[in-house]
């Protein structure tokens, strides 16, 4: 059973939501409804749940300011809510997913299968390696999407597409396995922070590369890397020990 809490200012989309956790996913209880972040955090200490299904733009304090402020988020979140501009804020909280509303019940129930996943693995016996193994194939890029907000709206695409992102002042450009480049209107330390627990690594302040598309490491100064589409990106000096380090860490030599 996955004990979750549902908080939205609008009665009516808490109504909603647990009308339809209870149609299409059985395993969630609900063990409070809320309607701030104020009430939140004191259900939060109080029912302690595995799951927070959270809003983020309500009266008062948004759901990002109440995360900021309990820090520590021992349970799950599921982000619902009417706007997409908060994405790649609202992913650095390790979310399960961001469900725009209305919501889709297909979606839904994607996620909180997901919640179910990582349960089941936090629960199961296991020594800490296999549970490191474990927990990083359930992330694996592969299987993992981001989100990229642009001026039009946003779209999402695999990690393992993207070959490396360049710093445009406040802007990145995506370099993709397709071969078109693509804008977004938020800056590479924005996308540094949501993927830094992943196979991306800053090597310049202008380039953060995707390890899993680098060919070559040419040494030098700094030294430069030759990427799966035949670019070459210089390694600054101040970056070049830890990208090395990163590298002999994600692939075991």
């Amino acid at each position: 059973m996955i004990r979750a809490i549902i908080t939205d200012d609008e009665v009516r989309s808490v109504e909603t939501l647990r009308r339809l956790l209870e149609m299409y996913c059985p395993a969630v209880k609900v063990v409070a409804e809320c309607y701030s972040a104020e009430s939140t955090r004191r259900q939060i200490a109080l029912h302690r749940p595995d799951l927070l299904f959270l809003d983020i733009a309500m009266p008062g304090k948004s759901g990002l300011d109440l995360l900021h402020e309990l820090g520590e988020t021992p349970f799950e979140i599921i982000f619902i809510t009417a706007f997409n501009e908060f994405m790649t804020q609202a992913f650095r909280f390790s979310a399960i997913d961001y469900i725009l509303k209305p919501v889709d019940e297909e979606l839904l129930v994607k996620a909180v299968s997901r919640v179910e996943k990582r349960m089941s693995l936090a629960a199961a016996p296991a020594s800490m390696e296999a549970l490191r193994y474990n927990l990083k194939n359930l992330q694996h890029p592969q299987e993992m999407k981001i989100c990229i907000p642009h001026a039009k709206g946003f779209v999402l695409v695999h990690l393992a597409d993207i070959i490396y992102c360049e710093a445009n002042n406040t802007y990145t450009t995506f370099f993709l396995t397709s071969g078109k480049p693509f804008v977004s209107s938020k800056s590479i330390i924005d996308f540094e922070l949501l993927l830094q627990d992943t196979s991306f690594c800053r090597i310049h302040k202008s380039f953060l590369v995707n390890m899993l598309h680098i060919k070559e490491y040419v040494k030098g100064e700094g030294g430069s890397v030759i990427l799966s589409n035949n670019a070459e990106l210089e390694v600054s000096r101040r970056k070049k020990d830890h990208f090395l380090a990163r590298v002999k860490e994600y692939y075991k030599f």
